[in-house]
């Protein structure tokens, strides 16, 4: 059975430090960013505050200087995600890029992609999407079936994926395909893939969510065509590097703040004298708080090259409880309504209600979060 312990983790004076010049920075930026808009959290996009962002150093911060980056600790790239998150900042421009492709990239892609793009994502400039989920793939990951043949110029793609969050945007995908047959394994045979989004032969279908926005994307590959060299690290790894990239994916403050804006509305418009109100929103507080405490904890074990994917899980799942429950707070408290638009409280009310159904399908369903969990206890 594996150790599900998650050690307590300080930030340090350096972090603390950084922590005061983000707010201050973020006061300068967006204190005039409406409410409904902050409640977006990581899906609002604004490319030139990603650039802004770029040029203060907090984009790429763990990535080597030779390529751009800081080499910044993981830490303190945790303090400003938490910043970032908590004020509602629009960082969904280089989000990705930033939190899994950069990291990939670095580790797996050949020197001349790793000259070529890290620099830019550094600055901000690169936006990156996810091609892992498949129709009629459901949850199982490993079910995929978009391939990739190779030929004497490169790879032939055909296949789709969806669910592909800011595909319509992105300028480049890292893609899992299968390049061989998994036969009785069907982790084998996969390969992950740098795709140029402007390549002959993809085509992009938005998909409106609840709240008529076009977030997410149906991608297709017809007989598309990329270099040899955009095959990153070897074939038949992708399954290894696809896991070790959710655990990126799972465990930061995104997983408990996508809900904070509507936490913060209710905190103002809450009754200091009604006892009720006291003790429904003290209860929230304490369960954003533990789950700080988790997700600081796994941040820890980053810092000190643990593998933390099994925690990661945890935090995931227990984040999407939180954070799909706060609406269901805010209409018992203050009886507001989808669609209202009477006060600040209601707009925010009226959002986090319709985008709260995703937190739950990125970065692993619950069913998903749930074996992996089962498997580490040994239950399965």
């Amino acid at each position: 059975m594996q150790n599900f312990a998650i050690l307590p983790c300080t930030l340090d004076a350096n972090c603390e430090a950084l922590r005061t010049e983000v707010r201050a920075f973020l006061a300068e930026t967006i204190s005039d960013r409406p409410a409904r808009d902050r409640a977006q959290s990581w899906s609002g996009s604004d490319p030139e505050f990603s650039r802004k962002l770029g040029e203060r150093g907090w984009i790429g911060m763990r990535l080597p200087k030779q390529y751009g980056g800081h080499e910044r600790s993981a830490l303190e790239r945790y303090v400003v995600l938490e910043e970032l998150l908590a004020a509602g900042a629009p960082v969904g421009a280089h989000w990705v890029a930033d939190r899994q492709s950069g990291p990939l990239l670095l580790r797996y892609a050949s020197e001349s992609i790793k000259q070529e793009l890290l620099p830019r994502i550094a600055r901000g400039e690169l936006r990156f999407c996810i091609g892992m989920s498949e129709p009629d793939s459901g949850s199982d990951l490993a079910s995929i079936r978009s391939r990739a043949e190779q030929t004497d110029e490169g790879w032939t793609i055909n296949g789709s994926k969806l669910w592909t969050s800011g595909a319509h945007y992105a300028h480049y995908m890292i893609a899992l395909l299968r390049t061989g047959h998994g036969h009785d394994n069907k982790h084998a045979g996969l390969s992950q893939f740098l795709i140029d989004m402007n390549t002959s032969g993809i085509s992009i279908r938005p998909i409106k969510n609840l709240l008529g926005e076009a977030h997410f994307n149906e991608v297709v590959f017809e007989n598309a065509k990329v270099p040899a060299h955009c095959l990153i690290g070897q074939p038949g790894d992708g399954w290894a590097q696809v896991t070790a990239e959710l655990t990126l994916e799972r465990s930061g403050p995104e997983r408990y703040l996508s809900s904070i804006q509507l936490i913060l509305e209710m905190l103002d418009a809450a009754d200091p004298d009604d006892a009720h109100h006291e003790q429904v929103l003290g209860r929230v507080v304490a369960d954003l708080a533990t789950l700080r405490q988790m997700s600081l904890g796994v941040a820890g074990m980053l810092s000190r090259g643990e593998n933390p994917a099994l925690l990661a899980s945890i935090v995931k799942d227990q984040g999407a409880l939180l954070e799909q429950r706060i609406p269901e707070v805010a209409h018992d408290l203050f009886g507001v309504q989808v669609g209202q638009t009477n006060s600040t409280l209601a707009e925010v009310m009226s959002y986090t209600v319709q985008a709260a159904p995703s937190f739950s399908l990125r970065g692993g369903t619950r069913e998903i979060l749930r074996g992996i969990i089962a498997k580490g206890l040994e239950l399965r």
